[in-house]
């Protein structure tokens, strides 16, 4: 395969395109929590468990992605999935029990993965030379980061004019209309980048007996359940627990007058500090250990998660936390997935990314999950909070044992 040594190409261009809208949709659903959960009377843990399930088939989905845009092409896999997900939001518009939310969240977590990072990164890494290969993966993540941006604020000015249903269905259009970038993505299939010397069972049967698989797998886990219970919950955290805007503050100043809305303008704070946090972790990738930058990054998640709980919370606390976990935030997936590429190698980049993906999935629907759980039985989201500094710390414990070095050269040192 002959890869132009240009570090922004069509199926770049194309990937982010898709990704942003993708999460555009996926970080709004916790502004629906509160409008949902009044309209039909239900315990706050019952719309959160659909969200939590939405993240449970979302890592479900993804090795299988994977697979499938390995076996049949990437594009029929985002076609399948942006189908998928447009159908169970549909769908879900006329749901009006917890039961058929939660049924129905699974579509929209196949969805996700058809139309997420595992098949889209493992495109853009195969597309991208090695010189620009992991700043290209955090470009393509900083795009997550852009649609959670967009996706809260949209989701909250289109319910001012429009029933949360009508938004879910206004929201399939857009995750339909995302398919129209495929006509710039075309990079040839996986079997062309790297000879085929392994079937895909025994190299996923290698990596699971692989220490460092488990690591990386392990360590995953609570990227995902800090980020999912943040995107969930964080909005009527905030509504709830934050001290009231002050007026004449600078908080005001920036248009944010209640803390509702302060809620959804800290989801997209935390995409716009991301944006560089993640660009950021992609251009250091190529420059040093991947796993020394993972271990990194947990820490500081701990540590900042800790001083933001145990101070009082305000606007302004709110507004600092937001920028500091933002730029944190989506840093670890194009260090995981560049992790890898690296060890593993790229003609089944999908599939393992997928599988690790998993991990960082239960981690969601167990931090999603509790948080409403937690709340409906003592009324507070903090000891849920403090599960997840907990197992943030472990994380950066865990990658310290990582061994980086590609596995083709590991088997020729053994032989």
């Amino acid at each position: 395969m002959n890869k132009t040594d240009r570090l922004f190409t069509p199926v770049l261009i194309a990937g982010c395109l898709i990704i942003l809208i993708s999460f555009a949709v996926r970080s709004s659903f916790g502004i629906f929590q509160i409008p949902i959960a009044e309209e039909f009377n239900w315990l706050r843990a019952d719309f959160s468990f659909a969200i939590a399930i939405q993240n449970l088939f979302w890592g479900i989905g993804q090795p299988l992605f994977g697979a499938l845009a390995e076996k049949y092409g990437d594009r029929k896999a985002i076609i399948v999935g942006a189908i998928t997900y447009a159908t169970g939001l549909v769908l879900s518009s006329y749901a009006i029990t917890p039961g058929q939310h939660q049924l129905l969240e699974m579509l929209v977590g196949f969805g996700i993965a058809g139309t997420g990072f595992g098949v889209i990164l493992a495109v853009v890494g195969r597309a991208a030379s090695d010189k620009y290969r992991s700043l290209a993966l955090g470009i393509a993540t900083a795009a997550g980061s852009a649609g959670q941006i967009v996706g809260p604020p949209l989701a909250q000015f289109l319910l001012r004019d429009f029933q949360w249903q009508s938004v879910f269905i206004i929201f399939a259009v857009l995750v339909l209309l995302s398919l129209v970038a495929l006509f710039f993505m075309r990079v040839p299939p996986p079997e062309k980048v790297e000879k085929i010397e392994e079937g895909l069972g025994q190299v996923i049967y290698k990596a699971i007996k692989d220490p460092t698989f488990t690591f990386i797998f392990v360590g995953f886990f609570s990227c995902g359940y800090q980020l999912a219970f943040i995107t969930a919950h964080f909005p009527a955290f905030i509504t709830e627990m934050c001290s009231a805007v002050a007026p004449g503050s600078i908080i005001q100043s920036l248009g944010i007058s209640s803390t509702s809305t302060l809620g959804a303008a800290a989801i997209a704070l935390i995409g716009i500090s991301n944006i560089g946090g993640t660009i950021l972790a992609g251009w250091l990738g190529n420059r040093y250990s991947r796993k020394y930058l993972l271990a990194g990054i947990y820490l500081m998640r701990t540590l900042v998660a800790g001083a933001f709980i145990i101070n009082p919370i305000t606007p302004e606390s709110v507004v600092i936390f937001s920028i500091l976990m933002g730029a944190l935030w989506l840093a670890t997936v194009p260090l995981t997935s560049g992790l890898i590429g690296q060890i593993y190698g790229l003609r089944y980049m999908g599939t393992l990314y997928g599988l690790v993906f998993f991990s960082h999935q239960l981690g969601g629907f167990l931090g999603v999950w509790l948080g409403g759980s937690m709340y409906d039985l003592y009324g507070s989201y903090t000891l849920v909070w403090w599960v997840g500094i907990g197992v943030g710390a472990f994380s950066a414990l865990i990658h310290l044992p990582v061994n980086e070095r590609p596995w083709k050269s590991r088997q020729i040192n053994a032989c």
